[in-house]
């Protein structure tokens, strides 16, 4: 489609004619980007700001429509993105996810038209390894199960396809050839790829977990498990007698992190003395190795252990030394019976039942920061409390519960300090979205070392 005049506005741009002719002209960034065709009245000019770090649309007139464009955060001006118009304005906060530097500027409007799902629903979950892993794949195996019996459809599942982009794509190609058109990815690694592919497959559904990528038919998906580990450190700071309590987790990312920061928050909540030792594997997966290191941690006095990944070895060694212990990720009570606290745990159902109904009744509108949900939602919770905990502990691991999900209570609320003693927020200021998936350091009262960037 051939530009047809200049914009009224900016003259170095264009409005081009509506390729769907519901109204008069519409603008666009550039000849090559143009706004998302979804009004139901013409957008009158747009401009591009000429501070910014990155190409960003100020629309002004009636901005009916939708627009994306895809940018990168200047490190000068982090988080200074902004996007002027008459009738509504974006979202405050930012989403990012697994730390990715990458920003979608959306002009959300009620006329935008929701993701129209073409032909009966077809699901399909892609697991990087088993879905029987005892951990994450598992948990969004539940969800799977959950969602099969909930919804009464059909639900292929394909394990073992590695984090390549080739052979990612090759098994999407085949499910679509196979008509398919709801599709799950459930790593990290796969959200680029899925992210071509939905560019491919304009008509498909994609759910990425832990993605990176969002766009009219892809949303990426993750949980806020840092608010299940304050009431797990509750938990702990309620059973520790030594004042001394452990966690050990994979590596130094920013979703770890802030579950080993939170988790020493929720103790000092109950003891501001308490001290957190904390150790990464450098691991996802390292049995042996991870029960080496929950000996080393029980070594240093620690009588509360927690594990941040999908292995039992810590708990195995909290049973056999008679310590209160945490799990993760699923239930993980099996392992250590006499011992188990409680687990923070992912009921992934709670957002794909209702994610993807809404994608099979046609309201589905792919969030443009992508889904990122907790307590309140139920997509992060606690498993049932072991034999060990007192009532005392349940009633007040409940009632921060309910003040985080009233918003009365945020985990990283001010005044929070690092383990340097550097000020992160003072009181009354908490720390944000963009901040959090960037969290780098420990807070004050972990024992443990931050590896340098």
């Amino acid at each position: 489609m051939m530009p047809e005049h200049r914009c009224s506005f900016d003259r170095s741009h264009f409005c081009t004619k509506c390729p769907k002719n519901e109204h008069d002209y519409f603008c666009c960034m550039n000849e090559r980007n143009r706004l998302l065709c979804t009004a139901q009245e013409p957008i009158r000019f747009c401009q591009i700001k000429k501070d910014a770090p990155a190409a960003i649309v100020t629309v002004q007139g009636s901005c009916m429509g939708a627009a994306r464009f895809r940018l990168r955060k200047s490190k000068k001006n982090k988080g200074n993105h902004e996007m002027k118009e008459r009738n509504t304005k974006p979202s405050d906060s930012v989403r990012l996810f697994a730390a990715a530097a990458t920003v979608f500027v959306f002009c959300a409007t009620s006329g935008a038209y929701a993701f129209t799902l073409e032909g009966a629903p077809k699901v399909a979950f892609i697991y990087a390894s088993s879905a029987q892993d005892g951990g994450w794949n598992e948990a969004l195996e539940a969800g799977r199960k959950a969602l099969e019996e909930q919804l009464q459809v059909p639900v292929s599942v394909t394990e073992n396809i590695p984090e390549e982009a080739t052979k990612l794509r090759a098994a999407i190609d085949l499910y679509v050839k196979r008509g398919f058109n709801i599709i799950i990815g459930t790593t990290y690694g796969y959200s680029a790829p899925m992210a071509e592919a939905a560019k491919a497959y304009p008509n498909v559904a994609f759910l990425s977990a832990s993605g990176t990528e969002n766009g009219a038919n892809m949303e990426s998906f993750y949980a806020r498990t840092y608010q299940g580990w304050y009431l797990a450190g509750i938990a702990a700071g309620q059973a520790t007698k030594t004042k001394k309590i452990g966690i050990l987790a994979g590596f130094p990312v920013g979703v770890v992190n802030w579950d080993i920061n939170s988790f020493a928050l929720g103790a000092r909540s109950v003891d501001p003395t308490i001290e957190t030792v904390a150790v990464f594997a450098n691991s996802w997966w390292d049995p042996v190795k991870e029960g080496q290191i929950a000996q080393a941690i029980l070594d240093q006095k620690a009588d509360v252990l927690a594990t941040n990944l999908s292995a039992t070895s810590a708990l195995d060694a909290a049973e056999k030394a008679g310590v209160p212990s945490i799990g993760f990720q699923l239930d993980m009570s099996h392992a250590a019976p006499r011992t188990i606290q409680t687990s923070v745990i992912f009921r992934w159902e709670k957002y794909l039942v209702p994610t993807i109904k809404e994608i099979i009744d046609g309201n589905w509108k792919p969030e443009e920061y992508g889904a990122f949900e907790g307590l309140e939602t139920g997509v992060v919770d606690l498993a049932p409390f072991g034999p060990s905990v007192s009532e005392e502990t349940k009633a007040k691991v409940e009632a921060a519960k309910q003040e985080i999900i009233a918003g009365k209570l945020d985990p990283f609320q001010g005044p929070l300090k690092k383990q340097d003693g550097t000020i992160v927020v003072d009181v009354g200021g908490k720390v944000d979205d963009a901040a959090l998936w960037s969290m780098d350091y420990f807070v004050d009262g972990v024992i443990g070392t931050m590896p340098a960037k």
